[in-house]
């Protein structure tokens, strides 16, 4: 796998909604602003019909806290615009977050009320960090549950992402993250694989072999640019005389045909069958084309090798967003609490621990008070983990590795967690 590179430092600081500037304006102005607070971060329900979700976007998010500093010119505009007073000016312009942030492990399914992140410091320094870190986990955390289920449904086939152009270019590299970091193989998104070493995949399009004046001449340029084991685009025109002409021009060692259309069962079953009657029996069937959890969990039967998904991907196949809340609940040491008809919160700080039998499978969460002298018994898992204290990262796991705790997360569930159909939670969740 090719490394990952650097992206250049952005500042972050203005990706934020007003009101964090103004409740910070006005808790200088009071004395409130150095009161030492925790907010968490969580979802009081999981999206409609979902039995977990995914936390991701950690990775994403640290370097952009990182970068959460303000210039003189983005301070000066704030001033002009009347956004912010000169008290504010001076605190903004030395701003660094020097707390303590714990958070479940990238990659770890989560279920409603799971204290996903915890944020502890001054509320100055908390409070401006809200806007950025629910944009961030809001998204990555709904892109990588849909895909989470796809991979579930794929069975361990195979599965590229290919949305890049259903979204936002810069959303588009997020959403590569967030799929591969739950299972996909590789993506088509080049920027996906220089930022963070995912590996890339891509072959041809329509147009390509629209430009020629033969399908067979398409066929042979991509021959000649590729080698044998590409993959030949066989549904410009006609699938079986694609596939015919594929076979004519590659020979029977071709590594692969796409399908981007039609009934995709029935073209699997009889592109399979002519494969093989041509004697391709290694050449593999790939699909491609609106392709979400449910469709892929329908060619479950169906002779395919991989798949292709794009949309479903990047717009969290129905749920583009998690859901998620940032909510103060502990100022100076004392539990506060939200009691808002439909919003309730649970005070104070908390870990959430996951507890499995004897075999390994998990049972049920629990998010204990931290302050409760909870005494984990044997099977429970800490699922809260320090990563920064005093500012300073403390934990900095590679996406590989994210990759890999996910994996044995989600062996871990029971079976009723992962079906695809609308359901309750897979992990029933008790508030200790």
């Amino acid at each position: 796998m090719p490394a990952a590179l650097e992206s250049p430092a952005e500042s972050t600081a203005l990706f934020t909604d007003q009101y964090e500037l103004t409740m910070l304006a006005a808790a200088l102005a009071d004395g409130t602003a150095e009161r030492h607070c925790t907010f968490e971060v969580f979802g009081r329900r999981l999206p409609a019909g979902r039995r977990f979700g995914v936390a991701a976007g950690l990775g994403r998010l640290l370097p952009a806290i990182r970068n959460f500093r303000f210039s003189t010119e983005e301070l000066d505009r704030l001033r002009a615009a009347g956004v912010i007073d000169e008290r504010t000016a001076g605190y903004l312009a030395e701003y660094r977050f020097t707390g303590d942030i714990s958070g479940y492990a990238e990659g770890e399914p989560y279920f409603p009320y799971s204290p996903i992140l915890s944020v502890t410091g001054s509320f100055a320094e908390a409070v401006v960090l809200e806007t950025l870190i629910l944009s961030v986990l809001n998204h990555d955390c709904a892109i990588a549950a849909a895909a989470a289920r796809m991979v579930v449904a794929a069975g361990g086939r195979p599965i590229i992402e290919m949305g890049s152009r259903r979204t936002h270019e810069q959303a588009a590299v997020a959403c590569a993250r967030a799929a591969y970091l739950v299972g996909f193989q590789a993506s088509s998104n080049l920027a996906a694989g220089a930022r963070y070493g995912i590996p890339t995949t891509g072959t041809a399009a329509h147009a390509f072999t629209l430009l020629h004046d033969s399908e067979r001449a398409a066929f042979a340029a991509q021959l000649d640019a590729l080698g044998i084991d590409t993959t030949l685009l066989v549904d410009t025109y006609d699938i079986s005389r694609g596939i015919e002409t594929a076979i004519e021009v590659a020979g029977p060692k071709l590594g692969a045909i796409r399908i981007d259309s039609g009934d995709l069962a029935v073209m699997a079953y009889q592109s399979r069958a002519q494969l093989d009657r041509l004697g391709a029996t290694g050449t593999r069937i790939v699909v491609s084309g609106d392709l979400d959890e449910f469709a892929i969990a329908a060619l479950g039967a169906a002779p395919v090798d991989s798949y292709g998904a794009g949309t479903a991907v990047v717009v969290g196949s129905g749920a583009p967003t998690a859901g998620l809340v940032y909510k103060l609940v502990e100022v100076d040491g004392r539990p506060v609490t939200k009691r808002s008809e439909n919003k309730a919160s649970s005070g104070g700080a908390k870990l959430g621990y996951r507890r499995h039998r004897a075999s390994g499978t998990a049972t049920e969460d629990l998010v204990v008070q931290r302050r409760a002298g909870f005494e984990p018994e044997a099977g429970d898992r800490l699922l809260s983990v320090p990563v920064l204290r005093a500012g300073e990262q403390v934990a900095d796991p590679s996406l590989q590795d994210s990759r890999a705790h996910h994996r044995a997360a989600m062996t871990a569930l029971p079976w009723e967690a992962l079906k695809l159909s609308a359901g309750e939670p897979g992990l029933s969740v008790t508030v200790v």
